[in-house]
């Protein structure tokens, strides 16, 4: 995969942005910014963008039916664990779009699409910006992880790297690839969770399997459920 970067110190949301270019560049566009004044995360969800993170989103237009587009969530989510591998910071995926370290959350991801037209893999990652003092019991980054300061342009072309592969795994339509490898990767099967939406318990009970089409099984005293894409939030019991 050939990628197109384009650096910008400050930008309102990367995602905005690229969504505003998207029909007029090249697949495998990249905007990446120094710092977000609104990052977005899902739901429209604040995502705090300080300098030090990687902040970024892909532009891709893959030929592929409308409803295995919301898979790419799962490929920018792969790409950001064997990215961390690569550090030695075991990671994992808490469905659908979060990538968590020892149970903090250090990365997000964001997918988003005009059908027919282009996807959009918005991506961000701790590296070495502070974590606000509210949040460090929930999230966690690169350098507080490892010590030292991390090498961003190294973290971006081992994200690229990881995200190519992926990417070509999803437009060969090998999708049972990436729903096994988000499966091994999973911190929410066997485990008992809470999925919440718009505040409220939603349902409770024993995340038992990621199904082909992506969504969440879950095993609660009322019988097992189907939790769809983009529907809700999920805390540990």
């Amino acid at each position: 995969m050939e990628w197109h970067i384009i650096r910008l110190t400050e930008v309102r949301s990367t995602n905005e942005y690229a969504k505003e270019i998207a029909e007029d560049v090249p697949e495998g566009t990249v905007v990446l910014a120094r710092r977000q004044t609104f990052g977005k995360g899902r739901r429209g969800r604040y995502w705090a963008s300080p300098e030090g993170g990687l902040w970024m989103s892909v532009i891709l237009k893959p030929k592929t039916s409308i409803e295995n587009v919301p898979k790419l969530v799962f490929v920018g989510a792969l790409a950001v664990v064997d990215a961390l591998s690569k550090y030695g910071i075991p990671a994992e995926i808490k469905w659908p779009n979060d990538v968590l370290v020892g149970g903090k959350k250090i990365a997000g991801i964001l997918s988003e699409c005009k059908p027919g037209r282009f996807a959009i893999i918005g991506i961000g990652l701790n590296v070495n910006n502070e974590i606000p003092e509210e949040l460090e019991g929930f999230a966690v980054s690169m350098k507080s992880l490892l010590g030292f300061d991390i090498n961003l342009d190294e973290v971006l072309q081992r994200v690229l790297r990881a995200l190519s592969y992926w990417y070509t795994v999803f437009k060969s339509g090998r999708h049972y690839e990436i729903l096994d490898a988000v499966r091994r990767r999973s911190a929410v099967l066997g485990r008992r969770i809470r999925i919440f939406e718009d505040g409220e318990v939603l349902l409770e009970g024993t995340a038992l399997d990621i199904d082909d089409d992506g969504a969440l099984i879950v095993e609660t005293d009322e019988g097992t459920k189907r939790v769809l894409y983009g529907d809700v939030s999920i805390r540990f019991s």
